[in-house]
């Protein structure tokens, strides 16, 4: 019997499914015409500080929060840390190197990472604030014009852009108030850029693949 689906061709895509319809100049837009921007936060290890740290650290988060007058959304991203490529490195420096008491030492040290590797899964953290822009905040949607939003697709709802650049402006002083804030508490961030982000999520929602195949540079890109 023919195999109808091998012959037959795609015609739902997982981008259909997603929330997200466009990623332009560092934002995300949003199916439902909001914008968000997304920052990547290092961390503090709280437990090493002292009491009277511990304790500004707490009073400047709380004041970050109160200058906050817009949600927002903290992401913890936990992934498997690959280390192959710099166990590679390694053993190129091993092959280069002349004195043989430090090549021996680096061969050890690669013995010794591969033993602590077998012995369970090194964990990567990632801490991300995701800060949004609605142009309705202010104003409630009727019943009828969130259904006909609903059902558009990613094609229709491409911004104009004097309307992508006015509501960029404003996500941008958002976002420089989070990153001030956040600086406040001692933690370094930076807003995401658009390679960025196409790489975020390819990773996020293709796991398995990106390990193997790696994201090309988003200016080479070609999207029908």
């Amino acid at each position: 019997m023919e195999n109808k689906l091998a012959s037959g061709k795609i015609k739902n895509t997982t981008q259909q499914y997603l929330d997200i319809a466009e990623i332009r100049d560092n934002t995300l837009i949003m199916r439902d015409g909001t914008l968000r921007s997304v920052v990547l936060v290092s961390s503090i290890n709280f437990s090493l500080k002292s009491e009277d740290e511990q304790n500004a650290i707490i009073y400047a988060y709380v004041s970050f929060l109160n200058n906050i007058d817009f949600p927002m959304q903290i992401v913890v991203q936990s992934r498997e840390l690959d280390i192959e490529n710099y166990i590679l490195s390694l053993k190129q420096k091993a092959k280069e190197q002349t004195n043989e008491l430090l090549k021996i030492q680096i061969t050890e040290y690669i013995q010794y990472i591969a033993e602590l590797i077998s012995m369970g899964k090194i964990m990567n953290k990632r801490f991300y604030v995701v800060v949004p822009y609605n142009p309705l905040s202010d104003k409630k949607k009727n019943f009828f014009s969130s259904l006909v939003e609903s059902f558009k697709p990613a094609s229709l709802i491409k911004m104009k852009r004097e309307v992508f650049l006015r509501r960029r402006e404003r996500l941008t002083r958002r976002t420089e108030n989070v990153i001030g804030g956040l600086s406040s508490i001692g933690l370094k961030s930076v807003e995401l850029d658009t390679q960025s982000l196409i790489e975020l999520f390819y990773n996020t929602y293709n796991p398995t693949t990106s390990a193997n195949e790696k994201m090309v540079d988003v200016e080479k890109l070609r999207v029908a």
